[in-house]
């Protein structure tokens, strides 16, 4: 819908330095550096001076703060990044974002209002 096939974020899966694993919940404050990837669920607020990837089986309900980001999964809260967004086919976002670049694939779905960074 938005950006080009070859603008996808890299974020190589390898890298990951904090994994909330499937079936692990948390409420709170989560501050993280380097790659955090969500598999299970987080309520409260999410922050990483890193990218941050939300699998297909992980759902946020929380402010999302990062550089980068991957959603597959589900996320209900304000989206703000200093670098991009791809919201894969099985993502659903609700809520506003502010980032600097957007993909979105046919099949995900998003409800909010979204201001590009320059």
């Amino acid at each position: 819908m938005f950006g080009r096939k070859n603008e996808e974020i890299r974020i190589n899966p390898e890298a990951v330095d904090t994994l909330i694993g499937k079936g692990t919940e948390i409420k709170g404050t989560i501050r993280a550096t380097g790659v955090l990837r969500i598999e299970g669920r987080i309520e409260g607020e999410l922050e990483s001076t890193g990218d941050i990837i939300i699998a297909e089986t992980g759902v946020v309900n929380a402010q999302l703060k990062a550089r980068n980001a991957v959603i597959a999964g589900e996320v209900n809260g304000n989206v703000f990044l200093s670098g991009k967004l791809e919201i894969k086919s099985s993502g659903r976002v609700l809520g506003d974002l502010k980032v600097e670049g957007l993909t979105v694939e046919d099949g995900a779905f998003f409800e909010g209002r979204c201001e590009m960074n320059r």
